[in-house]
């Protein structure tokens, strides 16, 4: 099996990280330094960053978080800033699903299973996030006709939206905007483009996970039936 999909397999991080790892000189295997794409069995001995990796590998765990304001979407900070990782209490060595602003609550999916975590960020998932935001200004059907047809922004257009208004009152609106890419602060940016600056941004659903009743900083271990949904995109 390649490298990077046995320790995602591990729970060593994502295919991505461990790419990276290589590409640092960080990884390996048999007491030698290896490139990208080689394949291994469990007869050989891997080592990242000097630590030996066990066979055995640890429980595949799956959590949904509802992330707080100004906390960092990631495993680790070399700021020591708070990251969505410390927030949830397990032994497996977890990291998150994608990420979100760190001014930006709601719905974020972490795990220590790399395949898992391929298969949700490949493009070719096609899974829509759906978010809750309250802007500046009360929207027009033109604004919306702009998100919903795609949005010119320096790194080009991006892909059509679903756009639901659910309230325009005193200068703001509030809408649900769903999109299916992941572009850094996309959904601000969209709504900066159509002049109508987010006041508050919420990841309230991934594909067909919901936050439900999650209040901000609980979080829970996805259920059987939900993690086979994700196995299924």
């Amino acid at each position: 099996m390649r490298i990077n999909k046995y320790l995602a397999s591990l729970g060593v991080g994502s295919r991505r990280e461990i790419d990276r790892l290589i590409e640092e000189g960080k990884i390996k295997v048999n007491g030698e330094i290896i490139s990208a794409g080689i394949k291994v069995t469990e007869e050989d001995e891997i080592e990242v960053k000097g630590k030996k990796i066990e066979k055995t590998g640890e429980k595949k765990v799956y959590y949904m978080l509802n992330k707080p304001l100004e906390i960092l979407s990631s495993a680790k900070d070399d700021r020591g800033r708070k990251t969505v990782v410390d927030l949830i209490k397990c032994k497996e060595r977890i990291f998150p699903i994608g990420r979100l602003d760190y001014n930006t609550t709601g719905l974020i999916l972490l795990t220590n299973d790399g395949e898992l975590f391929n298969r949700v960020i490949h493009p070719r998932s096609e899974i829509y996030k759906e978010y809750y935001v309250k802007v500046l200004g009360e929207i027009k059907e033109s604004s919306i006709k702009k998100l919903e047809n795609g949005v010119e922004l320096e790194d080009g257009k991006t892909l059509p939206a679903y756009v639901k208004v659910l309230s325009k009152e005193r200068g703001k609106s509030e809408l649900l905007i769903s999109i299916r890419e992941g572009r850094n602060r996309q959904v601000r940016r969209m709504l900066d483009a159509v002049n109508h600056p987010v006041v508050i941004l919420r990841r309230e659903r991934i594909g067909k996970l919901a936050l439900g009743k999650l209040r901000v900083g609980e979080y829970r271990e996805l259920t059987a039936e939900e993690v086979k949904y994700l196995y299924s995109l």
